[in-house]
C-alpha cells in the first residue's frame, strides 16, 4: 500500500513500536511516521488517553461497552458503495476490538424496521455511508426523525458541505478562508448554448490550468485536471457521468494537503496535516484506494507557520459550515503559503488508505481508543432532540 513517509524536515521521529500493535496492525503503517513536537501541529499530549476517557466515561453512568449497541451504516447505492463498505467494517473492527456490540446494516428497505424495533433498535448510529444520501445530509434527516442519536454532523450542515460550490462561497464569505475562482454550470448549459462555445469562453474567463469537478459527489469521480483546452470537453463528458452540474475552478499550484478535525466532548482535536505526494500530481481515485506509489507525509513538508494556518483554516471551516464530530478539510497550500480551501468532507474516508486514520496514526493515536472516545462522546451528549 501506499506509505507514509519521513518528513525531512522534522528533527525527531514517532517509534512505530510506542503505538499499540493492535492499532498499528490494523492501520497497516509500513514507515516511520514525522512527529517533530515543534513542528508537529497536533499535539498528542493535548489528546485524551485512555485512562481519561474511562475515568470520564464511568463518571457520566455509561453502560459497559458490551452492552452498547453501535450500528454502523454503509454501503448504499451511491458510485462510493464500495468504499462506503471498506469504511464501515474497518471502523467497526476497530470498534469491536476496543468491547463495543458492533452492527453492520446497508442502507436498504429494511433499515427502518431495523432502526424502530425494540429487539434491535441501535444506542448510537455511525453512518458511513459515502456519496448521495450519506453526505447530502437525508440519512441524518432519517436518524433524527427516529430520534436515534448519530456520530457526525446534522443534516442541515451535511446539505451546505456537500454541495462544493456552496460550500466555498460560506467559508469565504463568512469563514474568511482563501478559495479558488471557479463558475458552475449544469449540462444543459453545454446543451443550448453550444459546448465549444461555453469552452472557449470557460478559457477565456479563467485562463489555464483548470480543474473540473462535479458539485457534489466524492473520492474524485468525475474530475479531471485540465491544461488544454483541447481535454475540456472529455472532463466535462467525465464529470457530467457522475452529476448533472459540473464545478469549474481556476486550478492551483502547490502541495496538496488534508486535515482532519474530531470534537471529543466539545473539544477539537485537530489532527497534523498530511500531504498528498502522486507520480502524476493528481489525487483520483485510483491513488485514493488502490495501493501503489502514493506518498503521505505527516506533517506535511511545510513550514511551522504554514502548517498552524492550515490547521486554522479546517478548524475555521469545519465551525464556519457548522460540522460536528469529524470532518476532513482538503487544501491546496499556494507559493506564498497560503491554504486554499478546496472542499470539506462529513463523511471522511476511512479505509486503510484514507486521509484521517493515517493522519491519527501518524501523530501516535490508537484507533481504538479514539474512536471509541468518539463513540462515548456522543453517548454523554443528549442528542435525542426535536427535528427541526
Amino acid at each position: 500500500m501506499a506509505t507514509i513517509k519521513d518528513n525531512p524536515s522534522s528533527e525527531a521521529t514517532t517509534d512505530p513500536d510506542s503505538l499499540s500493535e493492535e492499532g498499528e496492525a490494523h492501520a497497516g503503517q509500513t514507515a516511520t511516521v514525522a512527529a517533530d513536537a515543534d513542528s508537529a501541529v497536533a499535539d498528542k499530549a493535548d489528546a485524551p488517553d485512555a485512562s481519561a476517557s474511562a475515568d470520564a466515561a464511568a463518571s457520566s453512568a455509561l453502560r459497559p461497552r458490551g452492552e452498547t449497541s453501535v450500528l454502523i451504516i454503509c454501503g448504499g447505492l451511491s458510485h462510493e458503495r464500495d468504499i462506503s463498505l471498506s469504511s464501515g467494517h474497518r471502523v467497526g473492527g476497530f470498534l469491536e476490538d476496543a468491547g463495543w456490540q458492533v452492527n453492520y446494516h446497508d442502507m436498504d428497505s429494511d433499515l427502518l424496521q431495523y432502526l424502530s424495533d425494540p429487539a434491535t433498535r441501535p444506542d448510537v448510529v455511525w453512518p458511513l455511508l459515502h456519496g448521495a444520501n450519506g453526505e447530502d445530509g437525508s440519512i441524518r434527516d432519517i436518524l433524527e426523525m427516529e430520534g436515534l442519536p448519530y456520530i457526525g454532523s446534522r443534516a442541515k450542515a451535511s446539505r451546505t458541505a456537500w454541495s462544493k460550490p456552496i460550500a466555498k462561497n460560506v467559508v469565504r464569505k463568512l469563514g474568511g478562508l482563501n478559495t479558488s475562482h471557479s463558475v458552475t454550470l449544469p449540462e444543459s448549459m453545454f446543451r443550448e448554448l453550444g459546448a465549444s462555445k461555453v469552452i472557449e469562453l470557460l478559457v477565456d474567463s479563467l485562463g489555464l490550468p483548470l480543474f473540473v469537478k462535479p458539485t457534489m459527489g466524492g473520492s474524485a469521480l468525475g474530475c479531471t485536471f485540465v491544461t488544454d483546452a483541447k481535454q475540456l470537453p472529455q472532463a466535462m463528458v467525465s464529470c457530467f457521468a457522475y452529476g448533472e452540474v459540473a464545478l469549474v475552478e481556476r486550478a492551483i499550484t502547490g502541495a496538496e494537503v488534508s486535515v482532519s478535525v474530531l470534537e471529543i466532548d466539545g473539544e477539537p482535536l485537530v489532527l497534523p496535516p498530511l500531504e498528498i505526494v502522486t507520480p502524476n500530481g493528481t489525487y483520483d481515485y485510483d491513488a485514493r484506494y488502490t495501493p501503489g506509489p502514493t506518498d503521505f507525509y505527516v506533517p506535511a513538508r511545510l513550514p511551522a507557520e504554514v502548517l498552524k494556518a492550515t490547521q486554522d483554516a479546517a478548524l475555521a471551516a469545519h465551525r464556519t459550515l457548522s460540522l460536528r464530530d469529524l470532518s476532513r478539510t482538503d487544501f491546496i497550500v499556494d507559493a506564498d503559503g497560503i491554504p486554499q480551501f478546496l472542499e470539506s468532507n462529513v463523511t471522511p474516508g476511512m479505509t486503510d488508505t484514507s486521509l484521517l486514520p493515517q493522519a491519527a496514526v501518524a501523530a501516535g493515536y490508537d484507533l481504538s481508543d479514539l474512536y471509541s472516545q468518539l463513540v462515548e462522546s456522543v453517548l454523554r451528549q443528549d442528542r435525542v432532540q426535536p427535528h427541526r
